[in-house]
């Protein structure tokens, strides 16, 4: 169509345009945005397509050890992924997103974090899949924002819809680091607070976090690492986007999670699971996202 990329017409957040016919007779413009380009140790990587008459596919490397939510909802058997193997996992999808916000030339938001789109390997380091929401967007408009049509799914929705920022992709993966520490639905109907968000900061209000964490951990973490570690969740969730922390932000926050998780266990002095009398929250409870 474009006559091997031929006649190049200008470039966008989309990138690059060329110039192209239809039947020899149309003109068109053809923004070509290669996925191809995007490349980091976090995020799964496009090998390679097809575009064969009426068969088209994306081809990604293989991830053995399937999604996150899969691991968390006990569908593989007694296995139980540790506290320190949950902040890693969200650590690794953590640089993920770092990356295409700030390492990608234009800069990508991936518009669908969740923890489906959260894929593990054979040693259970995680990767982030599933680029068909993503758009890009330059640096240079300061604002950086482009208005555009919703995306992503219920529940990790931003509340300030119809914005394309990095900042949706802050709030989908603070939801996605509740459901790592507290292994509840996004949305559940049953429960007097539906969104995940909105019952964690009614629980907060008790102040125990027992029962906020996953049981099926059974008490075996740090409760300082974990008070942090929602400190930060309830941060990334907050339903103002200037409220959130960037990306850049989390993962050292995460990292210092931990750090702080090996530590104490190493020298064995974990903290009393069932006190939060140390800890000191900076967020705000009654600001959360309304159930949606």
């Amino acid at each position: 169509m474009t006559k091997n990329l031929e006649r190049p017409l200008g470039e966008g957040g989309f990138g690059v345009v060329y110039h192209g016919e239809i039947n020899g007779s149309q003109q068109v413009a053809v923004k070509v945005e290669l996925l191809l380009r995007v490349h980091h140790i976090n995020l799964v990587s496009l090998v390679g397509y097809c575009d064969e008459r009426d068969h088209l596919a994306l081809i990604y490397e293989y991830m053995s050890n399937r999604d996150l939510k899969y691991h968390l909802s006990g569908k593989c058997g007694n296995a139980v992924l540790k506290w320190s193997t949950r902040l890693q996992i969200a650590i690794d999808a953590a640089q993920g997103l770092e990356y295409l916000h700030f390492g990608c030339r234009p800069s990508m938001v991936h518009r669908d974090v969740k923890s489906t789109n959260i894929l593990l390997d054979e040693r259970y380091s995680a990767k982030i899949a599933d680029f068909g929401l993503s758009r890009s967007y330059q640096l240079e408009d300061k604002s950086h924002h482009v208005s555009t049509a919703i995306a992503g799914t219920p529940g990790y929705l931003d509340p300030e819809t119809g914005r394309l920022a990095e900042m949706s992709d802050v709030y989908s993966f603070g939801i996605v680091l509740l459901e790592i520490i507290t292994n509840q639905r996004v949305m559940d109907l049953t429960r007097d607070k539906s969104h995940i968000a909105e019952w964690t900061a009614f629980m907060l209000i008790r102040g125990d976090i027992t029962s906020i964490m996953d049981p099926n951990l059974h008490g075996d973490y740090n409760s300082r690492s974990v008070w942090r570690a929602l400190e930060l969740a309830m941060l990334c969730a907050n339903p103002s986007s200037e409220k959130r922390p960037s990306m850049f932000q989390v993962v050292i926050e995460l990292k210092e999670c931990l750090a702080s998780e090996i530590s104490m266990k190493s020298n064995n002095q974990d903290m009393d699971s069932h006190s939060s009398s140390e800890v000191s929250l900076s967020f705000d409870t009654k600001v959360v996202p309304s159930a949606r």
